[in-house]
């Protein structure tokens, strides 16, 4: 299994150049936006996301709550999975979550899955159906900010400073290529779902073009090498 995990991250590789280019269109189209809908909301988003960057730099790190954030996605996708959960552990060290059945999506969500980020946009849209929050909008960017800044911090320094069984498990190539892919899939879901500037169909047509565009690019390229590898060994 770890073979064809390998060769299906290969495979991929193309794909995150193409996501890539589609994550840059997109967010230069919303900087381009320049209207007084987009620029508060980015200036929300911002303030966050260096807020969140600054408290990371200079104060200890909240080991538990990044763990206990961590658990709790595993649990959450193994609960979509159709898995059962139990015996739920966190603590500065590490923690644990058991569940009745396991797969990629369930071991690696953590690493791509921004989960206080996610939370505070679901508290958001709960107390925005209650109580009407139209005005405090800005408020929403602001947290997923700070949510997206500390899932980003928290799973580069894990990874980059930590073992970890999870990725080990899946293969380091097939998990780093999985994670980097599924972080910009769903920055790119997120800012459909939340920008006005944005649609899910804009993001599909630019995920479809410059996909295409990079298996292309790949396509020609190992074409010409291997025509070049022909002709060096014909001569």
């Amino acid at each position: 299994m770890r073979w064809l995990k390998l060769l299906l991250a290969l495979a991929f590789l193309p794909a995150t150049a193409g996501v890539t280019l589609s994550l840059i269109a997109v967010g230069r189209r919303l900087l381009l936006a320049g209207n007084d809908t987009a620029t508060p909301a980015l200036l929300a988003f911002g303030t966050g996301y260096g807020l969140w960057l600054l408290i990371f730099t200079l104060l200890p790190k909240p080991m538990r709550t990044y763990v206990l954030g961590h658990e709790l996605t595993h649990a959450v996708w193994a609960l979509l999975m159709g898995a059962r959960v139990s015996g739920l552990k966190v603590g500065k060290a590490g923690g644990e979550v058991r569940t009745s059945k396991t797969n990629w999506f369930i071991v690696l969500a953590p690493y791509f899955f921004p989960f206080y980020a996610m939370l505070f946009l679901g508290l958001f849209f709960l107390g925005h159906a209650i109580w009407n929050w139209s005005a405090h909008f800005w408020m929403l960017f602001f947290l997923v900010g700070l949510g997206w800044s500390f899932h980003v911090t928290f799973t580069l320094m894990i990874l980059f400073t930590t073992a970890q069984p999870d990725v080990k498990s899946q293969g380091v190539v097939f998990s780093v290529v999985t994670i980097y892919l599924m972080n910009l899939l769903i920055i790119l879901l997120t800012t459909a779902a939340l920008s006005p500037q944005v649609t899910f169909v804009d993001v599909v047509v630019h995920l479809w073009r410059d996909t295409l565009a990079a298996y292309g690019w790949t396509l020609d390229n190992l074409v010409a090498l291997w025509q070049h590898s022909l002709n060096a060994i014909r001569h």
